[in-house]
This record gives C-alpha cells, structure tokens and sequence, in this order.
C-alpha cells in the first residue's frame, strides 16, 4: 500500500514538472523578425521551433493568404520583394554613367595644347609675324597625334559624345589656321597688321567659346553640348 502511496506522489510530480515545462514553453518571450533590416512582424518560439505568422510571410513577400475550410492557400507574386531581391543580388550594377575620369584628363590636357597653338598662330594676326618654316604643320601634327590617344580612352557613351565636340573644335581651329597661315603666306597681310584682328575674328571667337565650354563640361564629370563646338 505504501509503495502504491509513493508511486502515486512520484508520478504527480512528474506530471506537474511537465506541465510547468509547457507553460515556460508556452511563455516564453516573442522575438521581432526582421527582415532587409525592417521590422516585418513576431516570431513565436514553441517546443525548440520558431513560427511565425503565415499572414506576415504574405506581407513581406507581397503574397496573399486564403483561408479555406481545409487549407490556408499561400500565394507570392512574380514581382514579390523576395524575388526582387535575388535580382538585385544576381545582377550586377551597371557601369557609371557620365564621363569617365582618365578621358577627361586627357581631353583637357588636349585643349591646352590647342590653346598653345592657337595663341602662336594669332601672333600673325596681331604683329605681321612671317611664317619661316613648318611650325604651322607642326603644332597641327602634334595637337593630332594627341587627339588620337585621346580618342583610344574614350570608353562611355558620354566619352564618345565629348570626343565627337573635341573633333569638332579641332576641325575648326585647323581650318581656322590653315586660313590665317595662308593669307600670311599670300603677302596679302591686311588683317596681320591691324591691332583689333584677333578681336574682331568671328571664327576665333567660337574657337574660344567652345574650348571655354569644353573645359568647364570636363571637369564636371557630365556631358552637355553647346553651340559653339558645331
């Protein structure tokens, strides 16, 4: 009778060491999920598992949940946030846009070199300078070469734009010399001598312009055109 006794209280005391398990089970606290660094709802933690809220699932993955009498029907978009974030894991980032660093460096580098040539050919047009040998095919020559260097590091479609002005501004300043040179050589030296020569020079003026606008728009990473350089 006495071990019956005992059995009994043991068993009692095993049953109510078990149900405190399932109330400290039950009990226990409620963890946020989060999810792309955002707070999406509550994870319930239950017997060593984590549960959460079939609704929530639907929310952040832009789903929708049906409840049926049988079955809860879970149903994800083919836009949802999940798929949308593999995508963007999966694809890689495009290329910067704009002008890239090391063309910008050299076009600029360029149009120094056509301002030096520039500057010596209006020395004909201010002071009657005599063209003695080919310093006039050299400067062309040499700003040429240098356009073709140029040329090789233009590697975004901003780079092909700008080059497409650069080539322009170089068109326009050989013709522009080729002009003074000529008249120079003709003897007909009427525009050599006046003082307001360069001044009055229409064409050297949208030479300037452009080579201003070229500058200013390299250094600013971002294409633009202007009116100037056509």
């Amino acid at each position: 009778m006495r071990n019956r006794s005992g059995i009994f209280y043991l068993l009692a005391f095993a049953f109510v060491l078990l149900f405190a398990g399932i109330l400290l089970a039950q009990n226990a606290p409620n963890r946020t999920l989060i999810v792309n660094g955002k707070a999406q709802g509550t994870v319930m933690q239950m017997g060593g598992h984590a549960y959460v809220d079939v609704e929530t699932v639907a929310q952040f993955t832009n789903g929708s949940v049906t409840l049926e009498p049988g079955r809860i029907v879970l149903n994800f978009q083919a836009g949802s946030s999940a798929s949308s974030n593999a995508a963007t894991e999966a694809t890689p980032a495009p290329p910067p846009a704009g002008l890239s660093r090391n063309f910008a460096s050299m076009a600029i580098a360029e149009l120094a070199e056509m301002r030096e040539w520039r500057g010596a050919v209006g020395t004909i047009l201010s002071y009657g300078v005599p063209v003695v040998g080919s310093w006039p095919q050299d400067y062309h020559d040499h700003v040429e070469a240098n356009l073709a260097q140029v040329s090789v590091a233009a590697t975004t479609a901003a780079d092909q734009e700008a080059m497409q002005l650069l080539r322009n501004e170089f068109s326009n300043q050989t013709g522009w010399a080729n002009d003074v040179v000529s008249t120079r050589q003709s003897m007909n030296a009427t525009n050599s001598v006046r003082p307001d020569s360069l001044q009055n020079d229409t064409t050297l003026a949208k030479i300037s312009n452009c080579s201003r606008f070229l500058n200013s728009m390299l250094i600013s990473g971002t294409f633009s055109d202007d009116a100037s350089c056509h």
